[in-house]
């Protein structure tokens, strides 16, 4: 499949994303304090509160547009690890929210070592949020750990923000909030990072994210998401690891 053709499946609808900020949009409002070190003005839901009237039905946030039925490839640069991350037409409530259900599964020499389901859910101003997973790690098919595995709401774990629909360099936020179990969190580095070359294809424009955890002091990744398509590639400071889109595929 060329990245033509997965792009124009891909549904982006621009529109109805937060208008009361632009990428040059240097401005502090108040946002949630809680959520981000520099509040961003299209955050307007409290994670700690979330009131389901405030998310809609679909995820088009262009840089993360999860259209039920598309699987996304990524393979390792030395070839060993591929991940399959499909975005199921299924559905999860989690504090009264409707959830998308993503299905993450990681192959390490063929072998399934690492089986997840994700739930995302996406704001009226475009911000796609994360309400948890149920994660499994396996060893010869057999489930071996959960860690890292929450849900929004329980044990005073909250949802966190997959992507912003306004993001401005520098913006700080949660990913994912369970004290000692998921603390990931992001920061905008580059709006428009050029020639980033995977097998799927060069991408131009792409926006790069820095993600850290304080449950792992030290450990740095950046990833680079394109309009339209969504995340492309994975990797490490200097490049030492790379984790790279191959395939697009619609599954019925």
């Amino acid at each position: 499949m060329t990245r033509t053709l997965a792009i124009s499946m891909a549904v982006v609808l621009t529109a109805g994303l937060c208008g009361a900020c632009s990428k040059d949009d240097d401005g502090v409002s108040p946002g949630n304090a809680t959520l981000a070190r520099r509040p961003n003005a299209c955050v307007h839901v409290d994670p700690a509160a979330i009131d389901p009237a405030d998310f809609v039905s679909d995820i088009t946030n262009p840089y993360l547009p999860f259209t039920p039925g598309t699987e996304y490839v990524y393979r390792s640069d030395d070839g060993s690890e591929e991940t399959r991350t499909f975005v199921t037409h299924d559905t999860r409530v989690i504090e009264g929210v409707t959830t998308t259900v993503v299905h993450d599964r990681v192959f390490t020499d063929g072998e399934l070592t690492e089986d997840t389901f994700d739930w995302y859910a996406q704001d009226k101003d475009g911000n796609v949020w994360y309400f948890g997973e149920d994660t499994k790690e396996l060893e010869n098919g057999v489930v071996v750990s959960t860690e890292g595995s929450f849900e929004a709401g329980v044990d005073g774990a909250q949802a966190g923000i997959a992507m912003l629909a306004c993001p401005r360099v520098g913006d700080e936020y949660r990913q994912e909030f369970a004290v000692g179990v998921a603390e990931d969190q992001g920061r905008v580095k580059n709006l428009s990072v050029d020639g980033i070359i995977v097998a799927f294809g060069t991408f131009d424009n792409t926006l790069q994210i820095l993600e850290t955890t304080p449950l792992e002091k030290g450990v740095r990744e950046y990833k680079y998401y394109a309009s339209g398509t969504g995340l492309v590639l994975e990797a490490t400071p200097g490049g030492k690891s790379r984790n790279e889109l191959v395939e697009i595929n619609q599954i019925p």
